[in-house]
């Protein structure tokens, strides 16, 4: 029936808890914090309507949709140059080996170089050769310079290493990357880390790079101008790269996304799956988490699939903000007819039919055979307004003519409007004065036996996480909310 929520099931079995003692270790350190206990969840988060197949191809949200989900890892540009930079005693610094050749010092020796020399350098080396061989206060740390017209930025490790066999008692040298300085470099920040670890040691081994100019050639390693050259186009076409430089060493490096911390996942929240987990899951993968994401059906909220999974509220939660890490779900609220969503400016792009929009969200909501119009489905959409609820809004359409239930589904009409940044949830809180003057003046103390509700009247608490954590029904809180010891006028709800 339309605008009824079912009454919650309090009483259920015990859950069984599973290890996710390998699944953690890999999870970042923001992922591990959950310390919510856990409560049976309400019979059903959705009501009217049901699952239908189809629910992992989900449409691709837009970037300024409210469904919660971690950030897209940042992309992977492409290093325009590599270079090896050392301190000569008499010449001072200089650069050795580039690549491509000419990107930051002209060379005049013929055959591929004197191609190059026409090449326009992408930095002035005479006026950031100081950052690119610093002083030692800068050494033997990562170091980052952007060009004077702010276009490449130059990311460097220099090295210093003290010792009596060296002129002046130290070789100083530096390998460093060039690329956009409007892009990400966190991702480069561990190769360019590695290069100088790697070519650290083999330094300290047998003098590879101070003695690299003077090397017979009948040596079997690679010369550093190749190794440069090989190491550049792997990264750019490969991301990765595996090159042995002689018997006893081998530079492997990869490029690894970076993706934000994921946020917090709350038991309320709605996991919906991006990808089709059925084509990636196999047996080598947690357990725990190989049980929730059968669980993830679109509808379930996070409370739900625990339980039915039979984990604890815990391991869910970091199992799933772990999928969030890696941007395979994204989290939406609770679907209720009861509910009230309003648009967003993004809903011009639907109305425009911008790449398609309209289109595709008929082929996701469009019940049986026949496809809903356009005209229907941008009405259904603009119709959506604060203090309407989908009950009231459903009622409305039917009364101009148009029997949503009969050719839409409903759930995924919203879910759609919500990806795509069309339609943002307005979510029901309460207010009890007396209880915000009690938190303001220091005197809110739990009472032994009070009122469970009461905590959730300080107008930080949406109706979604009272009938989660409370397991009660909207009308249910409603009727609690009339016995609360309060004075009259007191409680206010309020939606936001």
């Amino acid at each position: 029936m339309l605008g009824s929520d079912d009454k919650s099931e309090k009483d259920r079995g015990g859950i069984r808890l599973s290890s996710l003692a390998s699944f953690i270790g890999s999870v970042p350190q923001a992922a591990r914090n959950s310390t919510n206990s856990w409560r049976a969840p309400p019979s059903s988060t959705s009501n009217a309507t049901t699952r239908r197949p189809g629910l992992d191809t989900l449409p691709a949200a837009q970037p300024d949709s409210l469904g919660t989900s971690c950030s897209q890892a940042s992309p992977l540009t492409i290093t325009h140059s590599i270079f090896y930079a050392r301190f000569f005693p008499k010449e001072g610094p200089h650069i050795v080996a580039q690549s491509p050749p000419g990107c930051i010092t002209q060379t005049d020796s013929g055959g591929a170089r004197a191609s190059a020399a026409a090449r326009q350098p992408l930095v002035d080396f005479d006026v950031l050769q100081e950052y690119i061989i610093p002083r030692q206060a800068f050494c033997n740390r990562y170091v980052t310079v952007n060009t004077p017209d702010g276009k490449y930025t130059i990311l460097g490790h220099p090295v210093v290493i003290a010792d009596a066999k060296y002129r002046r008692n130290e070789f100083i040298f530096n390998f460093g990357l060039i690329v956009e300085a409007d892009v990400d470099h966190t991702p480069y920040e561990r190769v360019v880390r590695r290069l100088a670890t790697t070519f650290n040691e083999m330094e300290r081994q047998d003098e590879y790079l101070s003695r690299g100019e003077s090397r017979g050639q009948d040596d079997a390693r690679r010369p550093i101008a190749s190794l440069l050259e090989i190491i550049k186009e792997d990264l750019n076409n490969y991301g990765e790269c595996m090159i042995p430089v002689d018997d006893a060493n081998t530079i492997n490096m990869k490029l690894f996304p970076h993706h934000p911390d994921p946020p917090v996942v709350q038991g309320w929240h709605v996991p919906v799956a991006k990808t089709k987990f059925a084509d990636i899951v196999d047996a080598t993968w947690d357990l725990t988490l190989q049980k929730v994401i059968a669980r993830i059906d679109g509808v379930s909220d996070v409370r739900r699939i625990a339980y039915e999974a039979g984990v604890s509220l815990a391991l869910a939660k970091t199992g799933l903000r772990h999928l969030l890490y890696y941007d395979t779900i994204l989290l939406l609220d609770m679907f209720f007819f009861a509910s009230c969503y309003a648009p967003r400016p993004g809903i011009h792009d639907f109305i425009r039919n911008v790449d398609g929009m309209v289109d595709e969200c008929a082929g996701y909501v469009s019940h049986g055979r026949a496809r809903v119009a356009n005209y229907h489905l941008i009405k259904l959409m603009t119709n959506f307004s604060q203090g309407k609820s989908i009950k009231e809004w459903i009622y409305a359409s039917n009364d101009n003519g148009f029997e949503v239930l009969a050719h839409v589904d409903v759930r995924r009409f919203v879910q759609f409007g919500v990806i795509k940044g069309c339609l943002y949830r307005i979510h029901k809180y309460v207010i009890s004065k007396q209880y915000l003057a009690a938190i303001a003046t220091g005197q809110s103390r739990p009472v032994p036996g009070g009122d469970s509700l009461q905590k959730y009247t300080d107008g930080d608490h949406h109706f979604d996480q009272i009938i989660t954590e409370q397991n009660l029904t909207d009308g249910e809180i409603m009727d609690k909310l009339k016995t609360l010891p309060v004075p009259k006028g007191d409680l206010t709800v309020m939606y936001r």
